[in-house]
């Protein structure tokens, strides 16, 4: 198992929470991201039973997704004293709290409102598990993520912009913007930076850079040459995204959440025009049926 330096611990959640990690010294303790608000008791367990009586004094988000910050509020709650940072760009719909520009509404999905003390500045470092971090932006999955880069020990904190095995959903493509070029040029960064450890927002902490780099490139040409196939993959993803957090639905119940997500029907009218919303959506549930993701039984939607 890959070890990383003292002062670093990662909290490797599921899929519907992203990945923590917790940075400590003599001064600090910096968490990085929070999950999802319906993990938030299990968030403050993992922290609470590490940090014991020391409180959390800062939290940085790497972008404002809400399997990321989700959890925000209940550590503020918690821990009242700490900070809170957030990415630049849409981090005054933070300070004005608007859950339509930070995208909570339009995916259906949730995340309590909180208090940001400030933004991150792409270009500016900060010092935590006494190691120098640097800010970089990484573009693509979010027009407004960022990442953490320690340049003495080659470790990267991605966030969504390399997985292991591929990258998050191009968010902005949902919205009719073209942002497959910005996912290329982020895993070009990334490529030049020499990162010898990958801590992603999800899945296990990695070393071969250059492997999960060929991989990504491989999904982001497919992607390009078949834009909806990542229409596809993007809508099953907000599909099985809730289903992991309800568990078990009302399969009337799911479908009206489903109608009411806006992301939903911006994808099903710009690459599914001929179809009604209603076909769309029994096939997609169909096709997350034969995947083994779901099961629908009895008139409710379980999650497999």
């Amino acid at each position: 198992m890959t070890s990383l330096p003292s002062g670093i611990t990662l909290f490797e959640r599921g899929w519907l929470s992203s990945n923590n990690i917790l940075l400590e010294d003599d001064e600090q303790s910096l968490l990085v991201d929070s999950g999802y608000f319906s993990h938030s008791a299990q968030t403050i367990s993992l922290v609470r039973a590490h940090l014991g009586e020391r409180s959390l004094s800062r939290l940085v988000n790497t972008h404002l997704h809400s399997d990321h910050c989700g959890g925000n509020a209940a550590l503020q709650q918690h821990y009242p004293e700490l900070k809170i940072f957030v990415p630049p760009g849409n981090s005054q719909h933070v300070f004005s709290w608007d859950p339509v520009l930070l995208s909570y509404e339009p995916t259906g999905q949730n995340c309590p409102p909180y208090i940001a003390h400030g933004a991150l500045d792409i270009g500016d470092s900060f010092v935590a598990a006494n190691l120098r971090w640097d800010i970089l932006a990484a573009p693509g999955h979010d027009p407004h993520s960022v990442m953490f880069f320690n340049q003495s020990h080659g470790i990267l904190i991605s966030a969504d912009a390399l997985w292991e095995n591929g990258f998050g959903v191009v968010f902005p493509e949902i919205e009719g913007v073209d942002a497959f070029d910005e996912v290329e040029s982020t895993l070009n960064f990334i490529q030049s930076l020499d990162a010898r450890l990958v801590i992603p927002g999800h899945g296990s902490i990695f070393c071969e850079v250059d492997d999960a780099l060929k991989r990504a490139y491989k999904r982001l040409n497919y992607f390009k040459e078949a834009p909806q196939k990542h229409a596809l993959y993007a809508a099953k993803v907000l599909l099985k995204f809730k289903l992991l957090e309800l568990q078990t639905c009302p399969t009337s119940i799911f479908k009206a959440w489903a109608r009411n997500t806006s992301y939903l029907h911006l994808l099903q009218t710009k690459h599914w025009p001929s179809m009604s919303f209603d076909h769309w959506l029994n096939m997609l549930l169909e096709q997350l049926q034969s995947s083994n993701a779901l099961a629908i039984e009895d008139e409710a939607i379980i999650n497999k």
